[in-house]
Formats: C-alpha cells, structure tokens, sequence
C-alpha cells in the first residue's frame, strides 16, 4: 500500500524554499545597493580631487 501524502511537510518545504528566495532576493538587492553607493562615493572623491572647492559645495548641497 502506497504511503499517504504528508501535506504540511510539502507546505512547510514550500514555505521555506519561498522564504530562502525572497531572502536570496534582499540580500542581492542589499549588494547591489552597496556596490552603487561605493561607486558614488569613489566618484565623488575624485571629483574633489580635482576641484578643492568640490567637497565644500558637497557638503553645503546636503543642507
């Protein structure tokens, strides 16, 4: 006789396949939010590199 079905333990190996996709998702998006405000930040310190003036007028633009 065939073994009947165990229902919860599907769902729950559902639910946590979904949960590790969403947290795989966050954690991509956390890297790659990262990864641009670290370009921005070598961007903008080349930028005041050049232009002295640059980090004032950076920090007075916050205001």
């Amino acid at each position: 006789m065939a073994r009947k079905p165990n229902y919860s333990f599907e769902r729950n190996q559902r639910a946590k396949a979904k949960a590790a996709k969403r947290e795989a998702k966050r954690q991509a998006k956390l890297a790659t939010k990262a990864v641009s405000k670290a370009l921005e930040m070598d961007d903008a310190a080349q930028d005041t590199s050049q232009d002295p003036t640059a980090a004032r007028k950076a920090r007075t633009s916050d205001h």
